[in-house]
């Protein structure tokens, strides 16, 4: 197995891991606040959201962080909520068929992004929302989110 096809086979076990009996309103600010703090703690500076469909339940940036990582958020929960799959699951994908997320489908590569940080929020099987970081390279964008949400459960 190569790196990629490892990191591929992580990542979907993260997804399978993460999924819920129920997420609330509260159940996204103590994910979004503990991973806020998380941060702080490592002096990574990131931004947060977790959304419920078209609904921003959460949203913090610390310092350090600039108004593209908001940008990169947008565009990781649209390509969570378009694919139903991480954000680094779906980069992971494309790269491993060599393919360049960018110019290999139908998405506007300026609203969607295949890099790690965007995570899919499943109650049972139903994808109920979002949870995304943004600041870190993309595995540290990822293992931030994963670990935020291992928290909750």
């Amino acid at each position: 197995m190569t790196t990629d096809d490892t990191r591929l086979a992580e990542v979907a076990a993260h997804e399978d891991e993460l999924r819920f009996d129920s997420f609330s309103y509260d159940d996204a600010w103590r994910v979004g606040s503990h991973i806020i703090d998380l941060a702080r703690a490592r002096g990574q500076a990131v931004a947060v959201s977790i959304v419920f469909g078209a609904q921003r339940v959460f949203h913090a940036a610390l310092a350090g962080t600039r108004v593209e990582n908001n940008l990169w958020l947008e565009r990781k929960i649209r390509t969570v909520e378009s694919y139903g799959q991480s954000t680094y699951r779906v980069g992971l994908s494309f790269r491993e068929r060599g393919a360049d997320f960018r110019t290999s489908n139908w998405h506007d590569p300026n609203e969607y992004a295949a890099f790690g940080g965007g995570f899919p929020i499943r109650v049972g099987e139903i994808l109920v929302g979002v949870a995304a970081v943004s600041g870190l390279a993309e595995q540290d964008d990822h293992a931030l989110v994963v670990e935020g949400l291992r928290a909750a459960r």
